[in-house]
């Protein structure tokens, strides 16, 4: 049964991933301007060439076409300011640093979440529940965006632990400070959907019996609780998974790092169609894939779920 949903879950994605590729093509050749607007007006002939090597002399809709095929081919189309590279070739580059980033936040929000949220249930209602809630607030309510700032502030410049940005060949000294402002607030979202999970699941008849046989603490949350509780989680690390990956495009600009985030900004700026077009189309089928994941995973963790 797997193999045959997994088949209807990524065949039921390309009317979506189409979707999404028509919605962007458009709206991305709205804005004003265009990708070979300069400060220094370029001769007509030389503007007549450029627009005809790239197709922009059709009209739109025999664009989007011509796009659209070279997409099912599986060519993103060459990059209007980086003429030496095709899209391929930029998110190839930019795609590693990207996935690491996201993956460490997304794990690292998890683990130290579930964690978070299980303390506090189990000392429910006391000083430690409240300054860890209270905390996990505090996290939801600042964006990583504002956080990063305040990161580099605090480690960077004043203590001088931490190198402020760049990537540093990918050591792990320069991957602390953004994969840490990329998850604590997703680590306070997940800390707070535990705590209420787990409060309801230590509620439960079967934690009572579990205690009543006399079997230590650790156990009941651990083996028995926990993975009742995780469920709630579970459901949110799709739309977690996706909000790293569009967060990650601001974390990547403010710490500089070579990730698509940075390619997805600068031609945003340039106006370079098929860059942006690029980045969209793989950051739309990372969603769907980390959204079949967690569906898998939700499956496998509660057996009530069948496959069909």
């Amino acid at each position: 049964m797997l193999p045959r949903y997994i088949l209807k879950r990524l065949l039921g994605a390309i009317p979506t991933l189409l979707i999404l590729i028509t919605i962007a093509f458009f709206l991305i050749r709205i804005a004003p301007g265009g990708p070979f607007d300069e400060d220094k007006t370029l001769p007509p002939e030389i503007m007549a060439n450029l627009e005809a090597k790239y197709n922009l002399d059709q009209p739109l809709v025999v664009q989007y076409f011509l796009y659209l095929g070279s997409v099912l081919r599986g060519d993103l189309g060459p990059s209007f300011q980086y003429s030496d590279f095709t899209v391929n070739e930029l998110i190839a580059e930019g795609f590693p640093v990207s996935i690491r980033l996201g993956v460490s936040a997304l794990l690292l929000a998890l683990i130290f979440g579930v964690l978070i949220g299980t303390i506090a249930a189990w000392r429910q209602n006391s000083r430690l529940d409240y300054a860890l809630m209270g905390s996990a607030m505090t996290g939801i309510a600042i964006p990583n965006f504002v956080l990063a700032p305040i990161l580099i502030l605090l480690f960077a410049v004043y203590a001088g632990w931490l190198p402020a940005g760049g990537w540093g060949g990918g050591a792990a000294r320069n991957m602390v400070l953004p994969v840490i402002a990329l998850a604590l607030p997703y680590m306070a979202y997940v800390a707070r959907l535990t705590r209420g999970s787990m409060v309801e699941t230590l509620r439960s008849d079967f934690v009572r019996t579990a205690r009543a046989k006399g079997l230590p603490e650790w156990k009941i949350l651990g083996k028995h609780s926990l993975k009742v509780a995780l469920l709630p989680v579970v459901s949110y690390l799709g739309p977690a998974a996706a909000a790293i990956i569009t967060g990650s495009v601001v974390i990547e600009q403010i710490f500089g790092l070579p990730g698509m985030g940075r390619y997805f900004v600068q031609g945003a700026l340039n106006r370079d169609y098929t860059l942006v077009m690029g980045v969209v189309i793989v950051i739309g089928v990372l969603i769907v894939v980390f959204n079949l994941i967690v569906d898998i995973i939700y499956a496998l963790i509660d057996p009530r779920i069948r496959y069909e």
